[in-house]
């Protein structure tokens, strides 16, 4: 709690006891403990407007589906790129969807592509103009 461990906690513990005095101590006691009730109380008053406002109780919200790291740019391509989009055409469909999903279905069916590498040691080509 705020980079204070325990026996640093005990020390200004000590320290605010001898502050106080024994005569106030009560007094600042009962005042903390008005001070817990009244946050602990518009804790739950804030959680009831919500669930007034809203609809729904906080604890039944499924908090992992509105995690902002599930939408990570390089995931949600590589999930599309991955998904198989070919979906099969029923036999009652108009000629022209089954024309336009052959087309497509043809399209997949590319020649393989040819990568041509340079020698060891010779440089790759540069266009100054390119850049």
């Amino acid at each position: 709690m705020f980079g204070i461990n325990g026996p640093e906690f005990l020390l200004l513990l000590i320290i605010g006891l001898l502050v106080i005095g024994p005569s106030r101590l009560p007094e600042y006691t009962q005042k903390l403990a008005n001070i817990v009730k009244e946050v602990r109380r518009m804790a739950a008053g804030a959680r009831e407007q919500i669930k007034e406002e809203v609809g729904i109780d906080i604890d039944d919200v499924d908090w992992k589906k509105y995690d902002p790291r599930q939408y990570d740019p390089r995931r949600i391509i590589k999930e599309a790129l991955l998904d198989d989009d070919t979906k099969p055409v029923s036999a009652g469909a108009p000629a022209a969807v089954a024309t336009v999903a052959a087309a497509a279905a043809a399209a997949d069916h590319r020649p393989a592509r040819v990568v041509v590498r340079l020698p060891e040691g010779e440089p790759a080509p540069f266009d100054s103009e390119a850049t």
